[in-house]
């Protein structure tokens, strides 16, 4: 059965994802869309293994059903196709990818009419209608072609403030990890003084052997390459560009719970960003509630995946949003993730403040008082589910001599403890994991939260 998760639906290539199987949900995704009265749709795609051959299917269901459709003329980031959704007048959008999974994944993302990822309820909907057999294309339709990343890179430019990069230069490196990211931050900022050296910008479907996912333990050329530079920063997409990881000019990396305060902060107190509220998921930093309270903004918390950001998105008036993998968006520019706006608004920052990304953090830091955080990833085995059930059933009042002042189980069992520390555990909604999750204002702290949750999913 075929089943989305948190960002659309992802299987292992030649084994459920294959073109019988997304013929049958694109064939659903038809159904709805024209139920609605939507017309239109344009379909992206990102490197990975036969992903232009994937949308090109999808083309041909999506014509057959009697829609408009667009193809990108060339490969494109997700935001790409949010965006052509929103600025070029499409009803919809479809993106060939599966993110940052490992290589032999591949996937379908859905793109609703508002320009940002398909609210749980309009997934529902393409769920229950996907047929139990491949469909047969009833005619190839027209096709058109669109270029979605001119218009794209133009607007990213007047959306930034490229002039503060034509006073000081700024030395970037940028890690496309093999991903669709590759030359937008060369290509935005021509004519500056901003230098951007780039790595892994090239099509390599295999991603170097491992997951496109910018975590600390796939960075480590960024780090040595950020160090050989002498770069004042480096700059990591996933592969298919809405996510983003920092490394400092030490070369040391910087977790992308710092990256959602510092991009907060900016928006907050440089660009005075205060019309509206601030959204972060269950997984994210204690330290963006200490920032909105000290700044009189209110803060909501929600499941994890930027779809359930765009529900809020959609109700009422959102200035920012982000979850702790690495995904940010600004629904006044789009309602999406975008790796590449949040990589230029952190240049922004730096070049705005004249200082050091490490000297930034350090001001945090002294500002809303440390934070350290790590993220562990456990094979999701019949047994660790059932003991993740359970615990969610029956969650402890103490954990490691600590008392519990809060519990969470809007996704997975989320463990508050009286100095705002946390522990997080849930289902991946993209693989086959249990996710744990922690953040604690030390190091120490942050080590015996970890071994104490590793001891209550042993029990």
């Amino acid at each position: 059965m075929i089943r989305f998760g948190t960002d659309g639906w992802r299987a292992v290539i030649g084994d459920e994802f294959t073109f019988a199987n997304v013929r049958r949900v694109a064939r659903a995704h038809a159904e709805v869309l024209k139920e609605k009265g939507l017309r239109s749709v344009v379909v992206g795609y990102d490197y990975r293994f036969a992903s232009e051959d994937f949308a090109s299917e999808v083309c041909s269901v999506l014509a057959g059903e009697g829609l408009e459709v667009a193809l990108s003329e060339s490969a494109c980031t997700t935001p790409m196709v949010s965006f052509g959704v929103r600025y070029l007048n499409f009803d919809g959008g479809v993106m060939i990818t599966a993110s940052h999974n490992p290589p032999r994944y591949n996937g379908y993302k859905i793109k609703e009419s508002f320009g940002g990822s398909a609210t749980p309820e309009f997934v529902r909907e393409v769920e229950s209608r996907i047929p139990p057999e491949s469909p047969q294309v009833a005619g190839k339709g027209d096709v058109g072609r669109v270029d979605l990343r001119t218009p794209y890179v133009n607007k990213a430019r007047e959306w930034i403030e490229t002039e503060l990069f034509r006073e000081k230069t700024l030395r970037v490196v940028h890690d496309a990890m093999f991903g669709t990211s590759a030359g937008l931050f060369g290509e935005v900022l021509r004519g500056t003084k901003a230098e951007v050296i780039a790595i892994r910008s090239y099509r390599d479907p295999l991603f170097g052997g491992h997951a496109p996912e910018p975590v600390e333990k796939h960075l480590r050329i960024l780090m040595e390459k950020v160090r050989a530079c002498e770069a004042d920063v480096g700059i990591a997409n996933d592969g298919d560009g809405d996510r983003i990881s920092l490394v400092d000019e030490r070369g040391v990396f910087i977790n992308t719970q710092l990256v959602f305060v510092l991009l907060l902060i900016h928006l907050l107190k440089h660009r005075k960003m205060k019309d509206g509220i601030v959204v972060k998921t269950v997984s994210t930093t204690y330290l963006a509630d200490r920032v909105c309270r000290s700044e009189g903004i209110e803060l909501r918390e929600v499941p994890v995946g930027f779809k359930n950001i765009n529900e809020l998105i959609l109700r009422e008036k959102v200035l920012f949003g982000g979850e702790e993998s690495g995904g940010y968006g600004i629904p006044e520019y789009l309602p999406e993730r975008d790796g590449l706006v949040s990589g230029l608004l952190i240049l922004e920052l730096m070049a705005l403040t004249g200082r050091k990304l490490s000297e930034i953090v350090e001001d945090v830091f002294r500002t809303y008082g440390s934070a350290y955080y790590r993220r562990t990833d456990l094979p999701a085995d019949d047994r660790l589910k059932e003991r993740l059930k359970d615990l969610i059933k029956n969650p402890p009042r103490r954990l490691g001599g600590r008392k519990i002042v809060g519990i969470n189980t809007s996704d997975g069992l989320k463990l508050i403890f009286e100095d705002e520390s946390w522990l997080l555990f849930r289902a991946s909604g993209t693989e086959p994991l249990i996710r744990v999750y922690a953040e604690a204002p030390s190091q120490k702290e942050l080590d015996n939260l970890l071994t104490s949750g590793a001891e209550l999913l042993k029990v």
